[in-house]
């Protein structure tokens, strides 16, 4: 091409200043300063961009260059302007850089609006399930971390609803649409901008404060966030009065998770509760003015389909206990499965959920079985039912009575290792005992067992039972079992009390027990009495029991309500340990330690002795931690099981620990490789 000097329509004048430019581009090219120095001349040129009603970001020609059919000053070098495939100096590589920048400039600006409305739509309408489709539906995973900040921040300058609403929505986004480390992204942004953000919100710190709190005690931050947070501040930042409030007044605190998530008042219900509500006053409507088309309607607007089966399983049961609602329930189930309102995979779900509380609601409605198998067999003759349920009734038939004989032996087997239990007081042979069974399916009936026995016994009874229990929800039994159990203890709460006159206040006093252990989360309580029949008596033994966990001193006097047989709770537990494990690597007495691990009386809880072990000896970078171990394990004090366990919850949770011993992962395997040596592991480890 030929320089632009021979071009003949270039006057000197023109030549010089483009002569000029040139040097001055080579030099600010070749400068460290040039990206500053491009940041200036955009900062000086913003005065002339505008933003469309689209969204997009054009410059607005000044000085007389550029309008209708130009293409602008002839030394405008701007990166900014528009450019024409139809200038002799187009380069179309040079334009796809610049459409890639404002694309991606775009795209967080429409992101950032539509999460906006999406916010502010769930604010006003509590509807958890629309606002994760409609964040869901945005398609920008990428950049959820913004939804975090623009969430807590909206939420910070409104009520204690909107608050709750807020910490509620995160739960229910974690893992399945927000990924941990978007969580975690975004509430670092909002600790970096709490500064801006006190202008406006006096007690932005405080709100704040507490919202990591809650996000810590949901357990969507891993409470190592607050470490690694603190090394990204500045000194001088609120973030970390944040930071400080968040592990002083909030995690510190006893009991500080009943604490947190009772502090904006619980305002949002439990989901499930809402919605099963709302079929269930749906279809007692549809009951009344038989309108199938009004019906299908309500229930297209839950915008539940994920939970249709349980509008196919309590329209059912309104079939059977309602002899003259059997015709309208058939008619509406048909309607929706040939609207494909209902799934055929939902209608099957509600099908079975019944089969399988048929035994229960034949007690009130000795016919049920019968009407059950009769509206089985019309809707697979009318088409809107898949044929194979027949199929696997028949077989759950046939396998009957096997599953009641080994119920019952189970039963009985568990009756007698309580009763042994109660007279020796021994909880480690008691879950070896358990684990010998091998019916893990069984817990909650265990549980039920366990404290209905209990009821009719002394205080000490009572009180072994419920440390029994705390020591088998950390040892074997799931938090689903033990609210199963308690469901299954509540429903049959009118027949206890025709032999226990005060059946109802000593399960409420159990109940409130379990949440003080940490064996139930007050949350629980809602989810417990959800379940319950409307007209159950065990809904008034839930609310007694929300009364005494939310008593002032709760924690002191619950833990003393038969005696007080174990002497501390599980936190206090772990405090121990640690101040026992502290000790002894700043050279204690190694019996001394032996018998602190002795003394706690926990034996199903070593496993914590082991955990702490492992990872104070990687955070101290002092193996005489190790020693204590293979004295503990020599004596029979850890046993092999323990130990398994110990290490165990180490592997499970080497990711957050990394975070602060880099090298955590070589330190564990070379403590593998020495209880391998020794003979502490299980071979299956």
């Amino acid at each position: 091409m030929a320089s632009l000097k021979d071009e003949g329509f270039l006057t000197e004048e023109q030549r010089e200043a483009l002569s000029i430019a040139a040097q001055k581009a080579e030099a600010l090219s070749s400068s460290p300063r040039s990206e500053a120095g491009l940041a200036e001349t955009h900062a000086k040129g913003a005065r002339n961009v505008r933003r469309t009603r689209s969204g997009k970001l054009v410059r607005v020609k000044k000085d007389g260059a550029g309008g209708k059919g130009t293409w602008g000053m002839l030394l405008d070098t701007d990166t900014d302007s528009h450019m024409d495939p139809n200038d002799p100096n187009y380069d179309s590589g040079e334009e796809s850089d610049q459409l890639d920048g404002t694309t991606i400039c775009n795209l967080v600006h429409d992101y950032k609006k539509s999460i906006t409305t999406i916010i502010k739509e769930y604010f006003s309408t509590g509807d958890v399930c629309l606002a994760v489709t409609d964040l869901r539906d945005l398609s920008s995973d990428e950049y959820h971390h913004f939804f975090v900040k623009k969430l807590v921040s909206m939420a910070m300058d409104r009520r204690a609803k909107e608050k709750e609403m807020a910490s509620v929505l995160l739960s229910a986004l974690y893992a399945d649409v927000i990924s941990s480390s978007q969580i975690r992204q975004g509430f670092l942004m909002l600790l970096e901008s709490v500064d801006d953000l006190a202008l406006d919100i006096l007690d932005a710190v405080d709100v704040l404060a507490l919202f990591i709190a809650r996000a810590v005690v949901d357990e969507i931050l891993p409470p190592v966030f607050l470490t690694k947070a603190k090394k990204t501040l500045p000194e001088s930042s609120k973030g970390l009065c944040v930071i400080e409030t968040v592990e002083k007044s909030y995690l510190s605190a006893p009991h500080h998770a009943e604490l947190v998530e009772r502090k904006w008042g619980g305002t949002t219900q439990l989901i499930v509760e809402e919605v099963k509500k709302k079929i269930a006053d749906l279809l007692r409507e549809y009951i009344e003015n038989g309108d199938a088309t009004e019906a299908c309607r309500c229930i297209r607007e839950l915008g539940v389909s994920f939970f249709h089966h349980e509008v196919v399983k309590r329209a059912l049961i309104l079939a059977v206990e309602i002899h003259t609602a059997e015709p309208l329930m058939l008619k509406l189930l048909k309607k929706t499965s040939e609207e494909f309102l209902i799934s055929p995979s939902q209608m099957t779900k509600g099908f079975s959920r019944l089969n399988e509380s048929l035994d229960d609601l034949s007690l009130d409605v000795p016919a049920a079985k019968s009407m059950y198998e009769n509206i089985v067999n019309v809707a697979i003759s009318d088409g809107w039912l898949d044929p194979s349920l027949l199929k696997s009734n028949g077989a759950d038939e046939e396998f009957k009575d096997e599953v009641y004989d080994r119920l019952k032996k189970y039963k009985e087997e568990t009756v007698n290792i309580i009763r042994e239990y109660f007279l020796s007081d021994d909880i480690l042979e008691l879950i070896r005992s358990l684990e010998d069974l091998g019916a893990a399916k069984y817990n909650p009936i265990f549980i039920k067992k366990l404290i209905t026995l209990a009821l009719d016994r002394k205080n000490r009874e009572k009180e072994m039972a419920s440390a029994l229990l705390s020591a088998l929800s950390m040892e074997m039994f799931s938090r689903e079992d033990v609210v199963d159990g308690f469901i299954m203890l509540l429903e049959s709460t009118e027949d206890t009390a025709l032999d226990i006159l005060n059946a109802s206040n000593e399960l409420a006093l159990f109940l409130a027990r379990a949440v003080i252990d940490d064996v139930l989360a007050p949350l629980n309580l809602e989810e417990i009495n959800s379940m319950l029949p409307q007209n159950c008596r065990g809904r008034e033994t839930v609310q007694m029991a929300r009364s005494l966990v939310s008593a002032r001193h709760a924690g002191e006097r619950l833990l003393r309500c038969w005696g007080g047989g174990i002497g501390w709770t599980v936190e206090d537990a772990k405090d121990k340990i640690i101040k026992l494990l502290e000790e002894y690597e700043s050279g204690g007495d190694i019996r001394e330690a032996r018998q602190c691990i002795r003394d706690l009386a926990m034996p199903f809880f070593i496993h914590e002795v082991v955990k702490k072990a492992l990872v104070m000896a990687m955070e101290k970078k002092n193996d005489r931690l190790l020693g204590l171990l293979q004295e503990c394990f020599s004596e029979g004090l850890i046993t092999v099981y323990q130990m398994t366990k110990g290490f165990a919850r180490v592997k499970d949770g080497l990711d957050d620990i990394a975070l602060d011993i880099p090298n955590a992962e070589e330190k564990f395997q070379e403590y593998v490789e020495h209880a391998r040596k020794h003979g502490w592991l299980l071979p299956s480890f």
